[in-house]
């Protein structure tokens, strides 16, 4: 792995101008996923969750050479057995051209620090079952997959009709 301990990696909280950049990042993480049908957020919702009056989430921006190079969303949750919050880490994507430059491993440890720092119990995130590349690399950092556990989801007119039901 490079060494990015010069000043060529600049990892920082995101502001509000930078809602834009994030929302274009977001659209190529969904390219990448290929889920792109499944963004339909906008711009002023963003900005509200993140800088409103109730923010919901934060953002850590990657920035290579001056260059935004990737990001991480997050947020904290619950666990009721720790009885501890938890940090957990919506989306982490690195631009391709920023790649193998260890970006990835310094905002996962930048996380990682968040969460001793803020007394979690636990950090974690899913990864979907097809990215190999991603599931290797973060088993080679430490993570489990927990493979007894699966997402539930409920959106959209599914979510209306049960908060009705």
């Amino acid at each position: 792995m490079p060494d990015i301990s010069s000043t060529k990696l600049l990892l920082r909280p995101a502001i509000p101008s930078d809602v834009d950049t994030i929302v274009n990042l977001i659209q190529q993480l969904a390219d990448y996923e290929k889920l792109s049908h499944e963004v339909t957020g906008n711009v002023n919702d963003l900005w509200a969750h993140l800088f409103g009056q109730t923010p919901r989430a934060q953002v850590i921006i990657a920035e290579w050479d001056g260059q935004t190079a990737g990001f991480a969303l997050y947020f904290y949750n619950y666990s009721t057995f720790l009885m501890k919050p938890g940090l957990y880490l919506e989306d982490l994507f690195v631009l391709p051209d920023y790649r193998r430059r260890g970006i990835a491993t310094a905002l996962l440890k930048q996380l990682a620090q968040t969460a001793i720092d803020k007394g979690c119990g636990r950090f974690e995130w899913s990864v979907l079952d097809w990215n190999e590349p991603a599931i290797a690399f973060y088993q080679g950092i430490g993570a489990k997959l927990m493979q007894d556990w699966r997402i539930c989801r409920v959106t959209g007119t599914a979510l209306t009709q049960l908060s009705q039901s």
